[in-house]
């Protein structure tokens, strides 16, 4: 797609940027929600990240009435079904029930955090909870107590500037720590060593690794290596590299996939890709 974007459509919008508007909006479903399967049922996650994904281009999101009907009908009942829910509902401008808001507080442990590090194989990370919870609660603009998260989380600061719950950093977990960390207002700037490690992540050739020292970048590892530096202060040093293998990641129907290797397009990834390339324009 690198070579179409120049190319504009009848509306003055890059093609590209046309192939992804018509990809999401032909899995909106009847009822208002989305799924980036077509024919299937609607989800939570694909519906915030239709969402977030018209958010991004900064175009209205079709239906919208029908769709925060159904955000406010989905029996939501962990972290991640709160996350996608209060996080659609705020990209709708909408008001969040407090019934909601107070589940989200009640995950909270006594460590501080809003997770066990000791997680299974389908989280993203050991800080992942923690790191849905302070976002829902940074644009909520809920006040809790920060200093034991604070602490929890810095426990976990490694030696070679990443965070992890073991020995060996990885770039997915030390963007959720920085994430949560920046959420709470902690002067994430100074953290000096993470900047090393995320830069050890960096890959000339484009993209970000998950731990250093490997070759073959992923969208999400892209994704949050230019977050990670983006709170603290810092840019890509590739970053026409990295734009370059975004775009080629995006398929004849609009979406985006995690790598050059796994085809199909998800709306996932097709926020993480927007996400990067907004960064870096």
């Amino acid at each position: 797609m690198v070579g179409s974007l120049q190319q504009k459509n009848v509306l003055g919008r890059p093609s590209w940027v046309q192939h992804i508007l018509e990809y999401v909006t032909s899995r909106q479903n009847a009822d208002g929600g989305y799924n980036f399967c077509q024919s299937v049922e609607s989800g939570a996650q694909d519906t915030y990240y239709a969402l977030a994904i018209f958010n991004l281009l900064e175009i209205p999101a079709p239906k919208i009435k029908m769709t925060v009907t159904w955000l406010r009908t989905f029996p939501s009942d962990n972290i991640y079904s709160y996350f996608y829910v209060i996080k659609g509902l705020t990209l709708c401008g909408e008001k969040v029930d407090d019934e909601l808001v107070n589940r989200v507080l009640a995950l909270r442990r006594a460590h501080g955090g809003f997770g066990e590090v000791d997680v299974d194989i389908e989280a993203y990370s050991e800080f992942d909870s923690t790191y849905r919870a302070t976002e829902i609660l940074r644009d909520l603009d809920i006040f809790i107590n920060p200093e034991s998260t604070i602490r929890w989380l810095l426990q976990y600061h490694n030696a070679d500037g990443g965070f992890a719950a073991g020995k060996q950093s990885n770039l997915t977990s030390t963007f959720h720590a920085v994430a949560s960390l920046h959420n709470l207002n902690y002067p994430v700037k100074e953290l000096n060593r993470t900047l090393r490690f995320i830069r050890s992540c960096e890959k000339k050739g484009g993209g970000f690794t998950s731990v250093p020292d490997t070759t073959f970048p992923y969208l999400e590892e892209t994704y949050a290596g230019v977050l990670t530096l983006s709170f603290l202060d810092e840019k890509c040093l590739y970053p026409e590299a990295t734009k370059k293998l975004v775009f080629e990641l995006q398929n004849s129907n609009g979406g985006f996939r995690r790598s050059a290797e796994l085809g199909i397009s998800t709306f996932e990834d097709t926020y993480y890709a927007l996400s990067v390339l907004n960064r870096l324009r």
